[in-house]
C-alpha cells in the first residue's frame, strides 16, 4: 500500500496527475531557487550560513562546464574558500551512469575533483 501526503491526495482528488520524480526526490524552492532534492536545498542553506559566518568567501549555484561540443556538466555548487581554493560540489542521492561518465571527463579535463555529498 502506498502512503500519500495531503498534497498528493488533494492533487488526486482535483483530478490532477501526480508526477513522481524518477529517483523519488522532491523539488524544493528556497529564495527563488529550485533544487532537485531536499538534501540539495539543505546544503544550500548550510552554505548561506557558512557565508554569513565568513567561513567561506562565496558560492555559486549550478555552474555549467563545457566538457566537449554538445556535452555539458552542471554541478550543484562551487564553493570559494578563504584560502582562495575552489571546490566543486555535487549533492547525490543516486549516481547515474551518465553522471559517472561526466564526472570522469570533468575531472580529467579540468584537473579538479568533484566532492560528492551523499
Amino acid at each position: 500500500m502506498e502512503h500519500w501526503s495531503v498534497e498528493d491526495y488533494k492533487n488526486y482528488s482535483d483530478g490532477k496527475k501526480i508526477k513522481k520524480s524518477k529517483y523519488r526526490a522532491n523539488k524544493v524552492s528556497i529564495d527563488g531557487h529550485t533544487f532537485d532534492s531536499q538534501k540539495e536545498a539543505n546544503y544550500y542553506c548550510d552554505l548561506k550560513l557558512r557565508l554569513q559566518a565568513k567561513e567561506i568567501n562565496g558560492f555559486c549555484l549550478q555552474p555549467t562546464f563545457i566538457l566537449a561540443p554538445g556535452l555539458k556538466y552542471k554541478a550543484d555548487f562551487i564553493i570559494f574558500h578563504k584560502n582562495n581554493s575552489t571546490e566543486v560540489i555535487d549533492v547525490k542521492g543516486f549516481k547515474t551512469k551518465e553522471y559517472i561518465a561526466k564526472k570522469k571527463v570533468f575531472e580529467d579535463k579540468f584537473n579538479l575533483k568533484i566532492t560528492e555529498i551523499e
